[in-house]
């Protein structure tokens, strides 16, 4: 493969070829999240397709375009839709959008994604203002050799989600009266949800929410030098005692239900970044 700069290079490339604008915030819109897009007044679309190097979202609810404008009075770039490790990707290449968008110019990072709600507190339809993380993947996207142009071999990881977005969204949300939760959310490398007893070990290491995306994308972004804010979307409750069948159309269903509130909450917090 080429070198990992000069692929990023080639999609700006392609990016800028298309448009001027240099985004301020980058964004990742996770499952059955994608509307705040059509919530950006948009300059410019780019589909994945088009650009070098960036894969092909292959799941349900993901759109796979880079959507380009304004929202909140901030220039943002949007992805509408994400990739996985479980779609038989590497990290690099699930993490490479969020180098693109650093290149681009954007030194803030957003990313919200569906959990799974492993805290008897939370409620289906909930949002939780993710607080730290831990990565149960087995995997590091910053495994390999490492080029300092892009950061730091071993960047620190001690305030990974930024204190002062997390109280300003509880800000936001208390104003806009949406319910928050605040949590750890833990990765895992899926595509299967886990049993009874996976759920219980989470709960025992100290995660509020699961899944199965969000943490390689903070890592780069971590390491890129970006100020991160993370959003969960707790789409089902995943109580070992109390476990039920999931239902993924019901998943999608409260991911969709929810995406008014995340709209609302992301697009008043990116104003007053």
């Amino acid at each position: 493969m080429a070198d990992l700069k000069e692929r990023i290079k080639e999609a700006v490339s392609l990016i800028k070829s298309r448009t001027k604008i240099k985004p301020e915030i980058g964004i990742i819109l996770g499952t059955g999240l994608g509307a705040l897009a059509d919530e950006i007044e948009t300059e410019e679309t780019v589909s994945y397709s088009e650009i070098p190097s960036f894969p092909a979202s292959t799941v349900i609810g993901h759109a796979g375009r880079l959507v380009l404008g304004k929202i909140g009075g901030k220039v943002v770039v949007a992805m509408q839709g994400r990739f996985h490790y479980y779609e038989g990707y590497s990290l690099e290449e699930i993490t490479f959008p969020v180098r693109v968008m650093r290149a681009l110019g954007a030194e803030t990072f957003i990313v919200s994604n569906a959990a799974g709600g492993m805290n008897p507190q939370f409620e289906t339809g909930d949002l939780m203002i993710i607080t730290d993380h831990i990565n149960l993947m087995g995997v590091n996207p910053l495994i390999g050799v490492n080029d300092e142009r892009l950061g730091p071999r071993f960047p620190d990881m001690s305030q990974s989600y930024d204190r002062k977005f997390i109280s300003l969204a509880e800000e936001v949300a208390r104003e806009e009266k949406i319910r928050v939760q605040k949590g750890v959310y833990v990765a895992v490398p899926g595509p299967n949800l886990e049993t009874a007893a996976e759920y219980r070990f989470l709960r025992l290491i100290g995660a509020d929410a699961v899944g199965m995306s969000t943490v390689p994308e903070v890592i780069v972004a971590v390491q890129a030098g970006m100020r991160v804010l993370g959003i969960s979307c707790i789409t089902d409750k995943c109580l070992p005692d109390a476990l039920k069948p999931a239902n993924i159309k019901a998943i999608f269903k409260v991911a969709g239900e929810a995406e008014p509130k995340l709209t609302r909450l992301v697009s008043k917090t990116i104003g007053r970044m």
